[in-house]
């Protein structure tokens, strides 16, 4: 197995219900480990950056209005095969078609408000780690990575 690293974001719906905490609990609960972590408020020019691969899509700015809508809870997570373990345990992007005891299954309103975000592979982990959290803000650093 690979240690990696993905990044988590408990969006803005999650938040709003109170259910971040339950929700970093499942995390480490499935052995993955927070080794950064924090609640922000995202601008609009924040949000438009993270989300900039999706700029032609129609949904766009309703995603962008979305994120910044409240606060949210970014955390950088470390373990064997971080990216495709969280990305089980969040559940299919669509709560409707998620699996049973995965999170968006049971936090998640609808496609839009789907209550947390993952790091799709390697490379665009790194990416979005480093969009939130510097160096010196990581604990437990792996060199290798």
């Amino acid at each position: 197995m690979a240690l990696e690293r993905t990044l988590s974001i408990v969006k803005p719906d999650a938040v709003e219900k109170g259910v971040a905490a339950q929700i970093l609990a499942r995390i480490e609960a499935s052995g993955l480990k927070i080794i950064a972590l924090k609640m922000i408020q995202l601008t609009p020019e924040e949000a438009q950056g993270f989300y900039a691969v999706h700029k032609e899509r129609p949904f766009y700015g309703e995603l962008v209005a979305f994120m910044t809508s409240g606060p949210v809870v970014v955390s950088a997570l470390e373990g064997d095969n971080a990216i495709a373990r969280y990305r089980e345990l969040m559940g299919a992007t669509n709560p409707a078609d998620a699996a049973d005891g995965t999170i968006r299954k049971e936090f998640a309103t609808d496609i839009e408000k789907n209550a947390v975000h993952g790091s799709d592979g390697p490379d665009t982990s790194k990416i979005e780690i480093a969009y939130f959290f510097n160096a010196t803000e990581i604990q437990a650093p792996v060199e290798a990575l």
